[in-house]
């Protein structure tokens, strides 16, 4: 017969619990009190876009929002429909991307009360947008830029630009799919005509701003002030710290035994177009592309495009 000690008891009765499952790829939460004040920056931003969007689509256009949650960027890219309309959108300072996804029927609908037709499903099978309705719907999506900044103002000072439209999800390889990001859903209504539309912001500078107001609430004003004083010597500091830069050619592979032969007048052709560019690196990271040139006596490099540009 068993015999059961205290010890064996205790174990029992720690192991009889069921095994919860946790999501490790979520460990951002969203407080109350930082819900709330994205909860009221986007409901005005729907309010501002859909009077917008009324006075240019000639037809009542509301805006309402729906949910905000925090999710990973492959999960709410596998949320989304196979076929869409994505705004890829920059948020700066942060200079991370935003993502605006709009059905594509609405997005027709959009296009088609723009150029001055009534407000209906017009039940067109799926296409890419021409030059002329994507000018046109980058134009009117400008002014959604400015309406969303404002009503993000108390949040932080934040500034969205158009950058290109997607439609495939499966190729919007923005970031990488464990980043977290928040996600607000809102519902769009021209005229007879609703559908779904999300909006996508990358979640760590913006909950950082956030953040950051809880820790200014709780500062006296010279408390304050000294901390904007570090802030501001750390940001000197930060900006005269050495980095080395190279400017490098694009390399080749080669076997062991052909770099072993390499002499004295040996060519290496490199995987390098004469008329490319060449890289501008920091940390093996591209920032610039630029041509060769000279300064004085010195080789030097021009840059002619930066890699955000590129």
């Amino acid at each position: 017969m068993a015999r059961v000690t205290p010890q064996t008891s205790a174990r029992r009765k720690r192991g009889s619990g069921v095994p919860a499952l946790y999501d490790f790829r979520q460990p951002m939460t969203l407080t109350r009190e930082h819900a709330r004040a994205l909860e009221v920056g986007l409901q005005g931003f729907a309010r501002q876009w859909g009077t917008l969007l009324t006075s240019r689509l000639g037809t009542l256009t509301t805006v309402s929002l729906e949910s905000i949650d925090i999710a990973t960027y492959g999960d709410h890219i596998d949320s989304l429909p196979g076929s869409t309309t994505g705004i890829v959108m920059q948020l700066d300072p942060s200079r991370t991307p935003a993502l605006l996804q709009i059905p594509t029927d609405v997005t027709m609908t959009l296009v088609d009360c723009m150029l001055g037709g009534p407000a209906m499903d017009l039940d067109l099978p799926f296409r890419e947008l021409t030059e002329i309705e994507w000018k046109l719907m980058s134009d009117m999506l400008e002014y959604a830029c400015n309406d969303l900044a404002y009503g993000l103002a108390s949040v932080g000072s934040l500034t969205f630009s158009v950058r290109s439209v997607k439609y495939n999800p499966g190729f919007m390889q923005l970031l990488a799919a464990s980043d977290q990001v928040l996600v607000a859903r809102f519902e769009l209504s021209v005229g007879p005509v609703t559908g779904p539309l999300t909006l996508m912001l990358v979640a760590e500078p913006v909950l950082a701003m956030l953040r950051t107001q809880d820790a200014q609430e709780g500062r006296t004003p010279e408390e304050q002030r000294e901390h904007e004083e570090a802030v501001a010597q750390l940001s000197d500091r930060m900006g005269e710290v050495p980095l080395p830069v190279s400017v490098r050619f694009a390399g080749r592979e080669m076997t062991a035994a052909a770099v072993s032969a390499l002499e004295v007048g040996s060519v290496v052709p490199l995987g390098h177009r004469a008329d490319s560019p060449l890289e501008v690196v920091v940390g093996d990271v591209v920032l610039a592309h630029a041509a060769i040139g000279a300064n004085g006596t010195r080789a030097a490099c021009l840059v002619v495009a930066t890699e955000e540009e590129a």
